[in-house]
Order: C-alpha cells, then structure tokens, then sequence
C-alpha cells in the first residue's frame, strides 16, 4: 500500500512558504502595505475621495453628501478622542514602542515589518485628529473643504510614499545583510 506522507508533507511545506513569518520575503506583506497605503489614501479621515471628486463636478446634492461624510467623521474621530484620548495615546505608545523593542533590539523580523506600517499610520491618524479639529473649529464647508480633504490626503499620500520607500530600503537591506550572513 503506498504512502502519502511525501505528499502531505509537500503540502505542509507548500503552505509554511505562502505564510512565511519572514516579512519582507513575502509577497502577502508587501500586499498588505500596498492595500493600506491605498486605503489610507482613498479614506481620508473616513470620508472617501470619489466623494470629494464628484461633489468637484456636480456640486449640489453631492456637495451636501461630502459635507455630512465629513461632518459624520469629524464628529466620530473627535469624540473618540475626548472620551478615550488618553488611553488611545496609551497604547498606541505601548504599542509603538513594544513592536520596536522586538523588531529592532530583539531583532524580529515580523515586528520590524508590523512597525513599518503602524508607525507611519500613527503619523496620519494624528494629522487625521488635528484636521478634524481645524473643521470643527472653522466651521469649514464648501469648496475650503474639498480643499483642506485634498490637501490631508496630499498628505496622507506623501507619508505613504516615504513610508514605502523605507519599507522597501529596510526589507532590501535586512534581506542582502542575510543573505551574507
């Protein structure tokens, strides 16, 4: 009677490669960052672009939807903020500071990979609580909120790009500095 064990350990193997730990080798990681840096873009502060864009070119009913998106999120983001402010600081910091220790003192490659998203997203989620509270404040609506949404996810955008760049740098480095070793 044949044995299957070869094959199932074919499959074992076939599926530890696709889910390797091993960031900055696998294509599910640079996915991932692809996908966030996309959303982050497209979602800025919860509101999507094409929202900003159609209420560009139609205006009307389309300018009153973007202001209701944006005043929505506004409202959201800041009052996540003055309820739970200090604990969201907390451990974002906790958070930052652990993924840190371990990827880059206890050199583990996956927390390295985990904080080379998280960090620059820190970044616009900051930036993200900072806008909300200059339209809040402004009162802004119209076309100075098309503006001041275009200009955040300007922003968002250009913290992406870094954010990529460096990813890609660290992985190119930490995969050669490896390979040597």
């Amino acid at each position: 009677m044949p044995s299957n064990k070869g094959q199932a350990l074919d499959w074992y193997t076939g599926v530890i490669e696709v889910i390797d730990t091993r960031s900055f080798t696998s294509i599910w990681y640079w996915i991932i960052v692809a996908v966030t840096w996309s959303s982050t873009s497209h979602w800025t502060m919860g509101v999507p672009f094409d929202a900003v864009t159609r209420a560009r070119r139609a205006g009307g009913e389309a300018q009153d939807d973007l202001e209701l998106l944006a005043r929505v999120n506004v409202n959201r983001i800041l009052n996540i903020i003055d309820q739970a402010g200090l604990w969201v600081v907390g451990f974002a910091t906790f958070l930052l500071s652990m993924l840190g220790i371990l990827g880059f003192w206890y050199d583990i490659e996956i927390f390295q990979a985990i904080l080379l998203i998280v960090g620059p997203l820190t970044i616009v989620a900051l930036l993200s609580v900072r806008s909300a509270r200059r339209i809040r404040q402004r009162g802004t609506t119209g076309s100075d909120l098309r503006i001041h949404i275009t200009r955040q996810r300007f922003v968002n955008q250009f913290i992406g790009l870094v954010s990529i760049f460096i990813t890609a740098f660290w992985g190119m480095w930490h995969n050669l500095s490896a390979s040597v070793l």
